[in-house]
Protein backbone atom coordinates (compact mmCIF):
# COMPACT_ATOMS: atom_id res chain seq x y z
CA UNK A 1 0.00 0.00 0.00
CA UNK A 2 1.49 3.31 -0.83
CA UNK A 3 2.18 5.71 2.07
CA UNK A 4 1.43 9.24 1.86
CA UNK A 5 3.46 11.41 4.34
CA UNK A 6 2.64 14.84 5.92
CA UNK A 7 5.95 16.70 6.83
CA UNK A 8 6.30 17.42 10.63
CA UNK A 9 6.33 20.92 10.17
CA UNK A 10 2.75 21.49 8.67
CA UNK A 11 1.21 19.10 11.40
CA UNK A 12 -0.04 22.36 13.16
CA UNK A 13 -3.76 22.51 12.55
CA UNK A 14 -6.43 19.78 13.52
CA UNK A 15 -7.15 17.38 13.19
CA UNK A 16 -3.60 15.86 12.41
CA UNK A 17 -2.10 17.90 15.75
CA UNK A 18 -4.37 17.04 17.97
CA UNK A 19 -2.46 13.12 17.54
CA UNK A 20 0.64 14.81 18.51
CA UNK A 21 -1.23 16.19 22.33
CA UNK A 22 -4.35 13.51 22.47
CA UNK A 23 -6.73 13.73 24.10
CA UNK A 24 -6.15 17.63 23.93
CA UNK A 25 -3.63 20.16 23.99
CA UNK A 26 -2.63 24.07 23.43
CA UNK A 27 -0.86 25.38 20.71
CA UNK A 28 2.53 25.81 22.27
CA UNK A 29 2.24 21.94 23.38
CA UNK A 30 2.14 20.94 19.75
CA UNK A 31 5.10 23.64 18.75
CA UNK A 32 6.86 21.67 21.39
CA UNK A 33 6.23 18.56 20.23
CA UNK A 34 7.24 19.00 16.48
CA UNK A 35 10.80 20.84 17.29
CA UNK A 36 11.07 17.46 19.69
CA UNK A 37 10.42 15.42 16.60
CA UNK A 38 12.33 17.37 14.23
CA UNK A 39 15.51 17.37 16.80
CA UNK A 40 15.15 13.01 16.58
CA UNK A 41 14.89 13.19 13.33
CA UNK A 42 11.58 12.43 12.03
CA UNK A 43 10.56 14.00 9.06
CA UNK A 44 7.19 12.65 8.51
CA UNK A 45 3.93 11.10 9.44
CA UNK A 46 1.54 9.18 7.44
CA UNK A 47 -2.13 8.51 9.44
CA UNK A 48 -2.64 4.93 8.52
CA UNK A 49 -3.62 1.76 10.35
CA UNK A 50 -6.86 -0.33 11.63
CA UNK A 51 -7.51 2.31 14.71
CA UNK A 52 -9.12 5.04 13.99
CA UNK A 53 -9.49 8.26 17.02
CA UNK A 54 -12.26 10.40 15.26
CA UNK A 55 -10.95 10.95 11.34
CA UNK A 56 -7.49 9.79 11.74
CA UNK A 57 -6.19 6.21 11.07
CA UNK A 58 -3.31 4.85 13.57
CA UNK A 59 -1.02 2.28 14.12
CA UNK A 60 -2.04 1.65 17.78
CA UNK A 61 -3.24 2.70 20.93
CA UNK A 62 -2.69 2.94 24.34
CA UNK A 63 -2.82 4.34 28.30
CA UNK A 64 0.10 6.32 27.74
CA UNK A 65 0.73 6.54 23.81
CA UNK A 66 -0.22 6.46 20.46
CA UNK A 67 1.27 5.13 18.01
CA UNK A 68 1.61 6.25 13.52
CA UNK A 69 3.88 5.40 11.06
CA UNK A 70 6.96 7.95 10.40
CA UNK A 71 9.69 8.56 8.06
CA UNK A 72 13.73 8.92 9.14
CA UNK A 73 14.83 9.87 5.45
CA UNK A 74 13.87 6.75 3.38
CA UNK A 75 13.34 4.68 6.58
CA UNK A 76 9.61 4.12 7.85
CA UNK A 77 9.67 3.86 11.65
CA UNK A 78 6.82 3.44 14.20
CA UNK A 79 6.63 6.57 16.27
CA UNK A 80 4.99 6.42 20.10
CA UNK A 81 3.37 9.91 20.79
CA UNK A 82 3.33 9.93 25.03
CA UNK A 83 -0.75 10.82 25.96
CA UNK A 84 -1.31 13.99 27.88
CA UNK A 85 -3.06 12.34 30.15
CA UNK A 86 -0.62 9.47 30.35
CA UNK A 87 -0.13 8.69 34.16
CA UNK A 88 3.78 8.51 33.06
CA UNK A 89 5.19 11.61 32.70
CA UNK A 90 8.27 10.68 30.42
CA UNK A 91 8.86 7.63 27.79
CA UNK A 92 12.66 7.68 28.94
CA UNK A 93 11.66 4.56 31.49
CA UNK A 94 10.06 2.40 29.11
CA UNK A 95 13.02 3.29 26.46
CA UNK A 96 15.38 2.04 28.55
CA UNK A 97 13.94 -1.21 29.17
CA UNK A 98 13.75 -1.62 25.46
CA UNK A 99 16.96 -1.25 25.40
CA UNK A 100 17.83 -4.11 27.54
CA UNK A 101 15.80 -6.78 25.54
CA UNK A 102 17.27 -5.23 22.26
CA UNK A 103 20.20 -7.02 23.59
CA UNK A 104 18.44 -10.13 23.38
CA UNK A 105 16.92 -9.69 20.04
CA UNK A 106 13.50 -9.03 21.17
CA UNK A 107 10.72 -6.17 20.91
CA UNK A 108 11.16 -3.45 18.19
CA UNK A 109 14.55 -2.35 17.90
CA UNK A 110 15.04 0.88 19.70
CA UNK A 111 15.94 3.75 16.96
CA UNK A 112 16.12 6.98 19.34
CA UNK A 113 13.48 9.05 22.36
CA UNK A 114 12.92 11.82 24.04
CA UNK A 115 10.49 12.66 27.02
CA UNK A 116 7.33 12.64 24.71
CA UNK A 117 8.51 10.38 21.83
CA UNK A 118 9.49 6.62 21.35
CA UNK A 119 11.05 5.83 17.74
CA UNK A 120 11.03 2.18 16.96
CA UNK A 121 11.50 -0.10 14.04
CA UNK A 122 8.46 -0.30 12.05
CA UNK A 123 7.32 -4.01 11.69
CA UNK A 124 5.39 -4.57 8.99
CA UNK A 125 2.31 -7.47 9.47
CA UNK A 126 -0.39 -8.26 11.18
CA UNK A 127 -1.37 -8.66 15.33
CA UNK A 128 -1.36 -12.31 15.55
CA UNK A 129 -5.34 -12.61 16.31
CA UNK A 130 -5.67 -11.45 12.82
CA UNK A 131 -3.22 -13.50 11.44
CA UNK A 132 -4.25 -16.69 12.74
CA UNK A 133 -7.53 -16.35 11.39
CA UNK A 134 -6.02 -16.40 7.83
CA UNK A 135 -4.69 -20.07 8.49
CA UNK A 136 -5.52 -23.22 7.24
CA UNK A 137 -5.24 -26.42 8.31
CA UNK A 138 -2.09 -27.41 6.71
CA UNK A 139 -0.16 -24.29 8.32
CA UNK A 140 -0.17 -26.05 11.35
CA UNK A 141 4.09 -26.06 10.93
CA UNK A 142 4.19 -21.97 10.63
CA UNK A 143 1.86 -21.85 13.42
CA UNK A 144 3.88 -24.20 15.35
CA UNK A 145 7.47 -22.00 14.49
CA UNK A 146 5.16 -19.00 15.79
CA UNK A 147 4.18 -20.38 19.11
CA UNK A 148 7.61 -21.34 20.10
CA UNK A 149 9.58 -18.09 18.97
CA UNK A 150 7.05 -16.31 21.39
CA UNK A 151 7.53 -18.46 24.16
CA UNK A 152 11.31 -18.99 23.48
CA UNK A 153 11.46 -14.92 24.02
CA UNK A 154 8.66 -15.26 26.73
CA UNK A 155 11.30 -17.40 28.38
CA UNK A 156 14.21 -14.77 27.48
CA UNK A 157 12.42 -12.35 29.43
CA UNK A 158 11.82 -14.50 32.23
CA UNK A 159 15.45 -15.27 33.07
CA UNK A 160 16.09 -11.02 32.95
CA UNK A 161 13.67 -10.82 35.51
CA UNK A 162 11.63 -8.61 32.97
CA UNK A 163 7.66 -9.10 33.06
CA UNK A 164 5.54 -7.68 30.23
CA UNK A 165 2.36 -7.58 32.16
CA UNK A 166 -0.08 -7.78 28.97
CA UNK A 167 0.36 -10.80 27.90
CA UNK A 168 -2.93 -12.96 29.18
CA UNK A 169 -4.02 -10.63 26.28
CA UNK A 170 -0.94 -11.56 23.72
CA UNK A 171 -3.50 -11.38 20.56
CA UNK A 172 -2.61 -7.63 20.68
CA UNK A 173 0.81 -7.53 21.72
CA UNK A 174 2.50 -9.69 19.11
CA UNK A 175 2.93 -8.84 15.48
CA UNK A 176 3.88 -11.51 13.05
CA UNK A 177 5.12 -10.69 9.28
CA UNK A 178 8.84 -11.68 8.27
CA UNK A 179 9.61 -12.12 11.46
CA UNK A 180 7.76 -12.70 15.32
CA UNK A 181 7.62 -10.15 17.55
CA UNK A 182 6.32 -9.08 20.91
CA UNK A 183 5.37 -5.40 20.86
CA UNK A 184 3.58 -2.93 23.76
CA UNK A 185 5.89 -2.81 26.62
CA UNK A 186 4.75 0.21 28.31
CA UNK A 187 3.43 -2.26 31.27
CA UNK A 188 6.71 -3.71 31.86
CA UNK A 189 8.79 -4.36 35.12
CA UNK A 190 11.86 -5.43 36.49
CA UNK A 191 10.01 -5.48 40.29
CA UNK A 192 7.48 -7.59 40.18
CA UNK A 193 7.63 -11.73 39.44
CA UNK A 194 7.30 -12.35 35.82
CA UNK A 195 5.00 -14.41 34.31
CA UNK A 196 5.67 -14.26 30.56
CA UNK A 197 5.54 -17.54 29.73
CA UNK A 198 2.43 -18.97 31.74
CA UNK A 199 0.57 -15.69 30.71
CA UNK A 200 1.20 -16.63 27.04
CA UNK A 201 0.69 -20.41 27.23
CA UNK A 202 -2.80 -19.65 28.43
CA UNK A 203 -3.21 -17.05 26.14
CA UNK A 204 -2.34 -18.85 23.11
CA UNK A 205 -3.44 -22.54 24.50
CA UNK A 206 -6.08 -22.11 27.02
CA UNK A 207 -9.83 -21.14 26.67
CA UNK A 208 -9.62 -17.76 24.92
CA UNK A 209 -11.03 -16.95 21.32
CA UNK A 210 -7.05 -17.21 19.25
CA UNK A 211 -6.93 -20.62 21.62
CA UNK A 212 -9.77 -22.13 19.84
CA UNK A 213 -8.13 -21.05 16.78
CA UNK A 214 -5.18 -22.47 17.31
CA UNK A 215 -6.06 -25.72 18.35
CA UNK A 216 -8.28 -26.02 15.24
CA UNK A 217 -4.82 -26.21 13.46
CA UNK A 218 -2.31 -27.55 15.84
CA UNK A 219 -3.68 -30.19 18.19
CA UNK A 220 -3.34 -28.85 21.77
CA UNK A 221 -2.87 -31.33 24.52
CA UNK A 222 -5.73 -31.95 27.52
CA UNK A 223 -6.13 -28.45 29.40
CA UNK A 224 -4.59 -31.02 32.73
CA UNK A 225 -1.40 -32.15 31.32
CA UNK A 226 -0.50 -28.64 30.01
CA UNK A 227 -1.43 -27.30 33.76
CA UNK A 228 0.99 -29.93 35.26
CA UNK A 229 3.32 -28.60 32.57
CA UNK A 230 2.51 -25.06 33.73
CA UNK A 231 2.69 -25.96 37.39
CA UNK A 232 6.17 -27.28 37.20
CA UNK A 233 7.74 -24.60 34.82
CA UNK A 234 6.27 -21.66 37.63
CA UNK A 235 7.66 -23.59 40.37
CA UNK A 236 11.39 -24.30 38.59
CA UNK A 237 11.61 -21.68 35.70
CA UNK A 238 14.68 -23.89 34.74
CA UNK A 239 15.47 -24.48 30.82
CA UNK A 240 14.53 -28.40 31.67
CA UNK A 241 10.96 -27.39 32.84
CA UNK A 242 10.93 -25.05 29.91
CA UNK A 243 11.67 -27.19 27.52
CA UNK A 244 8.62 -30.09 28.80
CA UNK A 245 6.56 -27.79 28.57
CA UNK A 246 7.24 -27.45 24.97
CA UNK A 247 7.33 -31.40 24.52
CA UNK A 248 3.75 -31.15 25.87
CA UNK A 249 2.86 -28.36 23.30
CA UNK A 250 4.44 -30.79 21.21
CA UNK A 251 6.82 -27.95 20.13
Amino acid sequence: MKQSFVQIRKITEPPYSDILVYPKGTKAQIKSRINELEDLGVEGISFQGKLEIGTISILGKGYVGIVVLGKIGRKRVAVKIRRNDSPRKSLKKEAELLEIINDYKIGPKLVCFSKNFLVMEYLDGEKIADWVVELKKDDSPRLKITIKKILEDCYSLDRMGLDHGELSNLSKHVIVGKKTTIIDFESSSMSRKVSNVTSATQALCIGSGIAKIIGRIHKIPKKQKLITALRRYKREETRDSFENLLSVLKL
